[in-house]
């Protein structure tokens, strides 16, 4: 559609001036662009497009940027940036050297805090309150937030604490009964259907028994007092959990209204104490269909929860590359879930756990085939790793499949309550290494740092697929040890569907080229970048070994035992940060061993990498085939001269 608002606000006290007429044809003008904009470039879609009208309200009510907004994950920011003169800019986003996906305070001063994870708003923005006093300043705080998000355990810590503030605190429960896999837990279900309320529940049976007595037109009020209900659920309960915990509760009010929106926010904007607005909306709304009975509308706003582009941008970029090669091999978390249906027809002892990610890990087709072994936790990644351990110590062996990223919240309880216990929980650690147009906040480059750090966990990395159903069944041999197998987000490179099971033993590596003078050891998928690396001609005149170090630890110290006088140089390979990594501990192993020889360590830079295609990110790092060969090149050639 002809935008004749959207290209002029340049800032938010652009769209002050605008009548109330005026900011409902911004609103489309919102919706339609960013559809026509995500669609073609790719990213999170349906998020967005259910708080456009709130997005506009805030900013219309609110004195942006001294007034500020904290938005939750960041997935609903688009409206948010468009909003903010980054219009222009806006075809770029998630693209390297373009817009971040997310909030991001480098980028602008209106984005007061970033955030990838989920749950963090609540805690910041009660942070910003507090600076607020402690610095006698005037400025309001609102943080916005999700009702997936709210089933984090760290939303409510925040929330429990803020209670107490008696200052000026206004919390947004964006609730459109909907995450990226539905909701889960007594939280969750609070919000939505489950009432239990003594009150609620007298008023309804009371009114259910009167029209069963009545003579005539029985059926018609008994479908009326159904079509009350859920507004009698609203009157009477909501506001109770939150008053509770020291918030005034308004609501809940139609999200998509925006003068109901921009007057709610009017009335409760100067209110002296905290309070917590409950807006209901609808997710991908404009786009994504509203059949909830039929699960249209489920099935939908997942698929259009993040849309990959459509190939059609025109939009030119800083380095373009091509997309990967299409390949009928499956990614890895596809494998994943393969590998999890198979194991669980093998073995009735497993159960797989996830934390609000049962689509991105693969776990889909699990859970429908064993809907009584699969548990998901909501966002709330500490809770199910404690809870793994829990199973653990009855027999039962879990599976945990969680983001590489996202696990590094739960780190505390890796230690705490499985490494400690010497409980057998499989990690399956997705997105490990470079993530993609997601950033800083979903790239894998910790894991082997803080998997290695763990006493008594085994770190393990599959070169592909078939190496995959490997190291699972090896995990699940172990008895007493937590048992990690990270991977990345990409082709598994080689997988048989009816591949042998086959038990490795632990700590052993696996010699992929034989050679005598070079030796590199390199870890999952990265085997074959080096693998191809050595093929270039301007290596030819070295003789090069190479390893597939699947055991990132334990290593296989005799194997290194055995060749460290043999060759003159030794150059470690890992998709993650090379502070603390796999080529750490191999450094120190040849320092305490005497090794004479030169070392290298190629990975993962001490700094937060930025968004960009996967294929991008790789090149810009000298992560690629060709990247690694001239590493490789100047490093040995100045080794040569010496």
């Amino acid at each position: 559609m002809p935008l004749k608002y959207l290209p002029h606000i340049n800032e938010p006290k652009d769209i002050r001036d605008l009548s109330k007429e005026e900011l409902n044809e911004l609103c489309s003008e919102l919706r339609s662009h960013i559809i026509d904009t995500i669609t073609e470039v790719g990213g999170h879609l349906a998020p967005t497009l259910g708080v456009i009208e709130l997005t506009v309200a805030l900013h219309y009510v609110y004195n942006t940027p001294d007034d500020k907004l904290v938005w939750d994950v960041g997935h609903q920011g688009y409206a948010h940036k468009l909003l903010t003169g980054r219009f222009e800019e806006f075809p770029t986003i998630r693209q390297m050297k373009g817009l971040s996906g997310f909030l991001k305070r480098s980028e602008s001063k209106y984005d007061v805090i970033g955030a990838g994870h989920a749950s963090t708003s609540i805690s910041s923005a009660f942070g910003l309150a507090e600076a607020r006093r402690h610095l006698d300043e005037r400025y309001r705080v609102a943080a916005i937030i999700g009702d997936g998000s709210m089933t984090g355990g760290l939303a409510f810590e925040g929330i429990n604490n803020a209670g107490n503030l008696g200052k000026q605190f206004l919390v947004i429960l964006n609730d459109n009964e909907m995450s990226i896999s539905p909701n889960v837990g007594a939280i969750s279900s609070y919000f939505t259907r489950l009432i239990s309320n003594p009150l609620y529940n007298r008023v309804r049976n009371e009114f259910w028994d009167l029209t069963g007595k009545l003579p005539v037109a029985k059926s018609t009020t008994r479908s009326f007092i159904r079509k009350v209900e859920e507004s009698l659920k609203s009157l009477i309960v909501p506001g109770i959990l939150f008053d509770e915990l020291g918030f005034r509760y308004f609501g809940p009010i139609d999200g998509h209204d925006l003068n109901m929106v921009i007057n709610t926010l009017e009335n409760i904007k100067n209110i002296q104490n905290p309070v917590l607005l409950h807006v209901l909306t609808k997710k991908g709304k404009g786009m994504v269909s509203l059949d909830m009975e039929n699960r249209e509308y489920h099935d939908d706003a997942v698929k259009f929860h993040a849309v990959k582009p459509n190939g059609n941008s025109k939009t030119k970029v800083s380095n373009p590359k091509q997309s990967p090669k299409v390949t009928t091999t499956p990614s890895f978390q596809d494998v994943f879930g393969k590998l999890a249906i198979e194991v669980a027809k093998n073995r009735k002892d497993t159960v797989c756990i996830t934390a609000a990610m049962r689509e991105g890990t693969g776990l889909v087709d699990y859970s429908s085939r064993f809907p009584k072994r699969f548990f998901d936790v909501g966002i709330a990644e500490g809770h199910a790793v404690t809870f793994c351990s829990g199973l653990a110590t009855e027999g039962v062996r879990p599976i945990a499949a969680i983001y590489s990223t996202f696990l590094q919240r739960a780190y505390d309880h890796i230690i705490h309550d499985c490494a400690i216990q010497h409980l057998p929980v499989i990690f399956c650690m997705d997105r490990a290494g470079i993530a993609g147009e997601d950033g800083p906040t979903h790239h894998g480059a910790l894991d082997i740092a803080y998997m290695r750090s763990i006493q008594g966990m085994i770190v393990s990395a599959p070169k592909n697929g078939n190496e995959l159903r490997k190291l699972l069944y090896t995990a699940l041999s172990v008895n007493n040890h937590p048992f990690s197998i990270r991977y990345p987000k990409t082709s598994s490179i080689e997988f048989e569907e009816n591949g042998q099971i086959e038990l490795i033993p632990i700590g052993s590596w696996e010699i992929e080229k034989k050679g005598k003078d070079v030796l590199i050891l390199a870890v999952g998928p990265m085997v074959y970048t080096a693998l191809e690396s050595v093929k270039e001609n301007a290596l030819s005149d070295y003789n090069i070994e190479i390893v597939n170090c699947r055991f990132i630890k334990p290593m296989d110290l005799a194997y290194l035992e055995k060749i460290k006088e043999k060759f003159s140089s030794i150059i470690t390979i890992e998709e993650g940060t090379k502070i603390g990594g796999f080529g750490d501990g191999v450094a120190s192993w040849l320092l305490e061993n005497d090794y004479k020889g030169n070392f290298k360590k190629i990975g993962l830079p001490d700094n937060f990498v930025e968004h960009g295609s996967r294929n991008q990110i790789l090149e810009m790092l000298g992560l690629d085939t060709k990247g690694i060969a001239n590493q490789l090149q100047n490093f040995l050639n100045k080794e040569k001269v010496k």
